[in-house]
């Protein structure tokens, strides 16, 4: 695969297809966002929007670059309107049967060259690719969350994953300007592996009263270095996402740094799932994913 525009395909309008549809319409390509729901579908890409224009008041996008970029992006509900697709990156619901199902439904649309990737972290990609009758073009694509703002990419292989679309895969995740680290197809790869359980400690730290969540963050920022504390990044990854991806992991590790905090549980119940509710460990006015 050679590095001109490229036609991709992003399946799932939710926090990560969001994320990485604007990754895929910055970079310039032509960008498809997929949704079986329509209301979803247009949050999704208000949520893209609602980054560029951001970006332009940030200074870090001139007003043009912006609106290339929202040009870029087109919605759809209609699975056949990615016939043309380069490539296609999953990240819906993590659910074996969906996203198995969803590969075995685009594979009588688009070409054979076509390349697959899944956003999955806690499930099989060997799994997710047997949904394919060319398992050989699927790879295992962890972007970190959020996408537009982190530039690591995890990279795995599916057991009958193919040489030619390991190598397009690295070459493509490079022309996006993202720095991919190669694992092997195991449950949570290697940040997950570290970061779930150390997410869950943050929250046990916080219901033990070790610290409040600003005083938390703040000694992550500036003793750790991280970009962003444990809470404001759970914010923007939801909670019911943190409590999904924690409880698949524990049920395949059995590891109990794995299992969530019950203030896990009990926001979830709560409604108060970060920033795409407005409220999580923090309040929001301006409930895009990427806000400022």
């Amino acid at each position: 695969m050679n590095q001109e525009r490229k036609t991709v395909a992003v399946l799932g309008a939710g926090t990560m297809g969001s994320g990485i549809a604007t990754v895929m319409a910055r970079a310039g390509h032509s960008t498809l966002l997929f949704d079986v729901n329509e209301a979803n579908l247009q949050r999704g890409i208000g949520t893209v929007h609602g980054f560029f224009d951001n970006s332009v008041k940030k200074g870090k996008l001139t007003t043009d670059q912006a609106e290339a970029a929202k040009a870029a992006l087109h919605g759809t509900t209609d699975l056949t309107e990615l016939s043309r697709s380069d490539v296609v990156v999953e990240a819906v619901f993590e659910d074996l049967a969906l996203k198995k199902d969803l590969f075995g439904q685009l594979d009588d649309i688009v070409p054979e060259s076509t390349l697959f990737h899944t956003n999955t972290s806690t499930l099989s990609v060997t799994g997710i690719a047997s949904g394919s009758r060319i398992p050989g073009r699927v790879v295992g694509t962890h972007y970190c969350n959020p996408a537009p703002l982190m530039k690591l990419v995890e990279v795995a292989d599916g057991r009958h994953t193919a040489d030619w679309a390991h190598k397009a895969t690295i070459e493509f995740l490079h022309s996006l300007g993202k720095t991919s680290v190669v694992t092997q197809d195991r449950p949570g790869f290697i940040v997950n592996r570290f970061l779930i359980p150390w997410e869950n400690s943050c929250i046990l730290a916080l219901e033990a009263g070790l610290g409040t969540k600003e005083s938390i963050d703040a000694a992550v920022l500036g003793a750790l270095g991280h970009p962003m504390g444990p809470f404001r990044l759970l914010d923007i990854v939801g909670m019911d996402i943190h409590q999904q991806v924690a409880m698949r992991l524990y049920e395949q590790l059995r590891d109990p740094r794995f299992f969530p905090p019950p203030m896990v549980d009990r926001m979830v119940a709560a409604g108060d799932l970060g920033r795409k509710t407005g409220r999580g460990f923090y309040e929001y006015d301006d409930t895009r994913l990427f806000g400022s």
